[in-house]
């Protein structure tokens, strides 16, 4: 059967996701990706796709690609444990590079609808949860740990000052203490960093016990926390070595706290269900791909190992258009145009289907041809290199969703560079 016998067009009608919503009823995990961290497409069927998974099939928590303390702060507000007045204000702890990924008027709104969606609930019934994935935030990871105990424990709290101070030699950068631990030759504070994550969840069965779900749920976000600076310390000293090392400790630790998170939202009668928001390069199974052949594995890999039939993995993509994105990391954020997709890829074969947006099963894709990937850079100068790799569609996801021609992601905060943006490809004749 040809892949194009199987595309089902999107209209906009709330019919377009039924298949696609009645299969991840049967599942746990729904990793939903994007071909981009700056397509306005891909993040608002996502969120469409989410609130369905919610309001359809129980779905109770959003892990994202995201700092866990910095989300935490969006989850106290969408649970209304918070004193943010806004999404706008919930998300304003994404301060760290790339700000606009989570910082973005679709995200707002997803935040928004998913406080309404709480308060609306009845007395007593569990409310959906929003939590960060990712490993980056070591020293805010620290003091978030520090802060928790001081309230509870001060002794723990003196204890982990103690501990976590080996890291204070190295400065406020994580990449000094990875360069300077990994390759330098100091210390280490990997001993301390473990004994302080050891300390805290030997404590959380005699919290839950003495204290109730409450004290449990704030024992459980500390314990992350300290979970992230463990791994972190191992991910920084990592970075500066050769090889797929700290990518694979970074994607570890993403399902590491996935499998974490549902263990504590979930009890036996009634296992926790997340939607699981990241990259197509952390949600697609690596084992499809070439960069899956020279060693490294990812998210999507890991929760398909664990949990086989329980997860459904849906990869974003899209022929040209706009994105926002970065030149170089940590550049200003700026609104780049998309150049056509390369010959010998799935999004030219997409392309040459003839219909503008789709979703379909992978089933039929058989074969290896080129992916495109944009993460927060994009360098269209040298995209075959900087941007494609080669994959097996059909077993990197079970359905894909194009969108021909796509339009760049809002940031909350606008720049001159953003709204200028890039000069058309035909300047200065405009043909």
């Amino acid at each position: 059967m040809a892949f194009a016998d199987t595309v089902r067009p999107l209209t906009g009608a709330a019919a377009d996701y039924d298949a696609l919503v009645e299969r991840a009823a049967a599942t746990r995990f729904a990793l939903v990706g994007e071909a981009s961290h700056g397509t306005y497409e891909f993040y608002r069927e996502r969120a469409e796709i989410t609130k369905r998974l919610i309001a359809e099939n129980g779905y109770t928590a959003v892990a994202v690609e995201a700092d866990w303390p910095d989300a935490y702060r969006v989850n106290c507000y969408v649970r209304g444990e918070s004193g943010d007045s806004s999404a706008d204000e919930a998300l304003s702890d994404f301060r760290r590079f790339p700000v606009w990924m989570w910082r973005n008027t679709e995200v707002a709104e997803f935040v928004r609808w998913l406080r309404e969606w709480n308060d609306g609930l009845p007395a007593g019934a569990g409310r959906v949860g929003f939590y960060g994935l990712d490993l980056y935030s070591l020293h805010r990871s620290m003091e978030a740990v520090v802060e928790y105990l001081e309230e509870v424990d001060p002794e723990a709290a003196r204890r982990a000052r103690e501990r976590y101070s080996c890291f204070d030699h190295f400065g406020t950068d994580p990449q000094v203490y990875g360069y300077e631990a990994g390759l330098g030759g100091a210390e280490p504070c990997e001993q301390e960093a473990v004994e302080q994550l050891v300390e805290l969840q030997m404590a959380t069965e005699e919290i839950a016990r003495l204290h109730g779900e409450a004290a449990e749920d704030r024992h459980f976000y500390a314990e992350q926390n300290a979970r992230l600076v463990a791994n972190a310390e191992e991910y920084y000293r990592a970075m500066f070595r050769s090889g797929v090392q700290s990518w694979n400790l970074r994607d570890s630790h993403m399902a590491e706290s996935l499998d974490a998170l549902a263990a504590h939202l979930g009890r036996d009668e009634a296992p926790a269900k997340v939607a699981v928001w990241a990259h197509n390069s952390h949600l697609g199974d690596a084992r499809a791909t070439q960069l899956g052949q020279t060693g490294e594995l990812n998210l999507g890999q890991l929760v398909r190992e664990r949990s086989g039939r329980d997860a459904l993995l849906v990869g974003f993509t899209t022929h040209s258009g706009t994105v926002t994105a970065a030149s170089d990391w940590g550049g200003a954020v700026e609104r780049k145009r998309v150049r056509p997709s390369l010959s010998g890829s799935w999004e030219e074969l997409f392309h040459t289907s003839g219909v503008d947006r789709f979703v379909l099963d992978t089933g039929a894709l058989r074969g290896w041809r080129l992916e495109r990937a944009i993460g927060v850079v994009y360098r269209p100068e040298t995209e075959r290199v900087s941007h494609y790799f080669r994959a097996c569609l059909a077993d990197q996801f079970d359905a894909v969703m194009h969108f021909d021609e796509t339009r760049a992601l809002q940031p909350i905060e606008l720049t001159s560079e953003w709204e200028a943006g890039e000069l058309p490809e035909t300047y200065p004749f405009g043909l």
